[in-house]
């Protein structure tokens, strides 16, 4: 029985490789042809990889939120593109009377840093009401509740919004002087698109050196290892999961700003594809893994800028943009059959993170 079971095993996973290595095959006659066409400048290749980096930097700070909740509960918070959305669309509303008033314009950097400190705030209240309300009745409950339960909290954010605020695109407003280019390094980048990087990155490296150099962090670590231990250790394990909420819920409201001026769009079900796309970012990263999230939105930004252009035009696909999120998740299957643990590893702790 048990020499069946080894036969049947081995033999799926043949099955995955032989999959995974011809879908890789497919991927690099696709990338041969394409450079091999010169369709491409070296220019549109450069401006396509600093729009995936700032894409990749929005994914990364929420992936970042999935991967501490799951880090600390060990479950999926399907609501957190929801509290992304939420936090873009208050920054939205602030950063519009802004603009009315001329504030924005005359004091650029105090009135970003006013919008998306609210839209942090906003969101980082929404993910603990959402914690003590929903989910901290149900930590003891299986798995499949508090997931069951997620899904609804999602649709009751994206309804609510939508009763308040209508199901129309709202346009973010764009500041004079974030209007035009820059040049870096010889490069010329959109100032947007600069300054959703640059943020990106600080707002990263903050997290990091809090998760990895704070008390707090420490704690956040020991309580993913084992709450039981954790708690007699006199850790505050229901303090260390509320932290662990609002920190991914100011860096979704932080996201949500970047993406507003990135896109220069809200509507209320702008949630659901980022959300899922930064959930395939920490997977892919390694779910549960800081630099994980960190690395993974990366990558799954400048995959979807890039690859499209990249793989499909060489097998002379029509339209190849148009299959960027189709695009994203192969990539996700193919990263989850070779390394299913994701690039990274699982885990918060610190000798992983």
């Amino acid at each position: 029985m048990l020499k069946r079971l080894r036969r049947r095993v081995s033999g799926t996973t043949i099955v995955m490789w032989l999959i995974g290595f011809s879908i890789l095959a497919v991927v690099i006659g696709g990338m041969i042809a394409t450079l091999a066409s010169g369709k491409y400048t070296r220019a549109d290749w450069i401006n396509l990889t600093v729009y995936g980096i700032s894409q990749g930097g929005v994914y990364a700070l929420i992936a970042l939120g999935y991967t501490l909740v799951y880090g600390i509960l060990r479950m999926i918070n399907f609501a957190h593109g929801d509290v992304f959305m939420a936090g873009a669309y208050i920054g939205y509303f602030v950063a519009t009377y802004l603009d009315r008033t001329g504030f924005l314009d005359r004091h650029l950097v105090l009135g970003l840093t006013i919008v998306t400190l609210v839209a942090m705030l906003s969101s980082m209240l929404i993910a603990v009401l959402i914690e003590r309300i929903a989910y901290r009745p149900l930590r003891r409950a299986p798995r499949l509740v508090p997931l069951i339960t997620a899904l609804g909290v999602s649709f009751f954010l994206e309804y609510t919004f939508l009763g308040l605020f209508g199901s129309g695109i709202k346009g973010y407003p764009e500041p004079e002087q974030l209007k035009g280019t820059i040049t870096i390094l010889g490069i010329e980048i959109l100032k947007t698109q600069a300054l959703v990087i640059a943020s990106a990155i600080l707002m990263l490296a903050l997290l990091w050196f809090f998760v990895q150099r704070t008390k707090t962090g420490k704690a956040m670590q020991a309580v993913s290892e084992d709450k039981d231990v954790a708690a007699l250790m006199g850790i505050n394990v229901d303090r260390i999961i509320v932290i662990t909420f609002a920190v991914g819920g100011a860096l979704a409201g932080a996201a949500g700003v970047l993406y507003g001026l990135l896109f220069r769009q809200v509507y209320f079900f702008m949630g659901f594809l980022p959300g899922l796309k930064a959930f395939t970012a920490a997977v892919l990263g390694g779910i549960g893994n800081v630099a994980g999230a960190m690395l993974g939105g990366m990558f799954l930004g400048i995959a979807e800028s890039l690859f499209p252009n990249l793989i499909l035009d060489g097998l002379h696909i029509p339209a190849p943009y148009q299959l960027k999120d189709g695009l994203a998740f192969l990539l996700l299957v193919l990263v989850l059959i070779f390394r299913p643990t994701g690039i990274l590893g699982e885990r918060l702790a610190a000798k992983k993170a």
